[in-house]
């Protein structure tokens, strides 16, 4: 540790474990202190050996059943990092190690070296991790929690094939591979594995960030449904609201339409999300639900990330609350549901409510205004009105659904 860059790392690292607490699938840290030539952390001591070791004692392959109770711990524990705004950035089967030797040991994650705080709208974009489980967004130079969610594939795909989904022999090949290949669900075993579970899997190895599950809501997918394990609290929630409340009546009135065309699937997260905000006696909730609802989980890296801070931008709830029809239609990502086998049926059937309820007579111009476009993007608006009653089109709803983002996100260099 010679560098100033890796006394830093160190010093994050520290900070990082001391601002951590309360998990149980979270390494304990005791204490840290340093010489002139070394730092020295004191952490729970685990005996069971690295999850790779059980890997590869089993011959590269889990059981299904005993893939999820794997996966299961991972989420919950990555799940929470993410909720303090933590962002793990090395995941893999090596920094998961078991307390003791036996079958049922609980895992624990561990090396936090490459960890870092991130707050809610941030991207980092120093290139960090490991080659076969680095997310292809880390490459491009811009990412955030959700490359932790890549990783988290990956492992899975291990756990259930024993073999890696993207493959080289040199780490730029690694690299070419996650950008431009596709993981291979044909070859045995993938034929006998259930449906859910590769569905499961693809829904965390997507290409597009914005489309992948969190951890949160992949603790709600069928594929693991009877585990045992809490579905936490899930900051998305907390970004789609401030969102929802941000956009115009026509785009709240898109998203309502959008949420009661939602699967019962879909619905199951939703629910217990709402439910984590405790509503008042009446159902509804108000700013207040959200601001307990995180003051509940918080620890200290959530003061260092400065989630809280997203309340801040939420303050139109004050002067009002939301049932669980309205929370339905704020908490739903468009791209995310996009990443569903059933994407058509769902945005044909929310076509129809928003042709009944929401959608009306629009010019370009103001298609223009409501997406904070200039004239420029006419040309490509026109597309999405119809010519015979001037309202929206299939294609302009599901376009409009996305809206345009303006505002840049910030950066950080490191």
């Amino acid at each position: 540790m010679t560098t100033a860059i890796s006394i830093e790392d160190v010093r994050r690292e520290v900070k990082i474990l001391k601002a951590l607490s309360g998990h149980n699938n979270l390494v304990r840290f005791y204490d840290a202190c340093e010489d002139a030539s070394n730092v020295y952390i004191i952490m729970e001591l685990c005996e069971g050996g690295e999850l790779l070791d059980k890997i590869l004692s089993r011959g590269g392959r889990y059981p299904e059943d005993d893939a999820k109770a794997i996966v299961l711990q991972i989420l919950s524990v990555v799940s929470f990092c993410h909720l303090q705004g933590v962002v793990h950035r090395d995941l893999k089967p090596e920094n998961f190690l078991f307390t003791t030797r036996e079958e049922d040991a609980t895992m624990k994650i561990i090396d936090f070296g490459l960890s870092d705080f991130i707050r809610p709208d941030e991207r980092l974009n120093d290139i960090v991790g490991s080659a076969y489980y680095v997310a292809p967004e880390v490459l491009h130079r811009s990412y955030s929690v959700e490359a932790d969610i890549w990783s988290i594939g990956v492992i899975t795909y291990i756990l259930l094939c024993g073999s890696r989904p993207f493959w080289a022999r040199t780490e730029s090949g690694i690299f070419r591979a996650v950008l431009r290949a596709d993981p291979n669900f044909d070859d045995t075993p993938w034929p006998t594995v259930s449906p859910e579970a590769k569905d499961f899997v693809k829904r965390l190895l997507n290409k597009d960030h914005r489309k992948r599950m969190t951890a949160a809501q992949a603790l709600t997918h069928p594929w693991l449904r009877n585990g045992s394990y809490t579905v936490p609290l899930d900051i998305l929630i907390y970004k789609l609201v401030k969102s929802y409340l941000r956009s115009t009546a026509l785009k709240r009135a898109a998203l309502k339409a959008l949420s009661k065309a939602l699967t019962e699937d879909e619905l199951v997260y939703l629910r217990i999300q709402f439910k984590l905000l405790e509503p008042n006696r009446d159902g509804l909730v108000s700013l207040e639900n959200f601001r307990m609802a995180l003051l509940q989980n918080a620890t200290d890296a959530m003061k260092e990330s400065r989630v809280a801070d997203i309340l801040n931008s939420m303050e139109a709830l004050a002067y009002r609350r939301m049932d669980f029809e309205e929370f339905c239609a704020a908490a739903i990502s468009t791209y995310q549901l996009e990443a569903l086998e059933g994407w058509e049926e769902i945005a044909s059937t929310a076509f129809e409510y928003f042709e009944e309820e929401g959608n009306r007579v629009i010019s370009v111009e103001e298609l223009a205004q409501e997406m904070n476009l200039g004239p420029t993007a006419h040309s490509i608006l026109n597309d999405w009105i119809r010519n015979s009653d001037g309202k929206l089109s299939f294609l302009g709803y599901t376009k409009f659904l996305h809206g345009v983002t303006i505002r840049g996100t910030n950066t950080r260099h490191r």
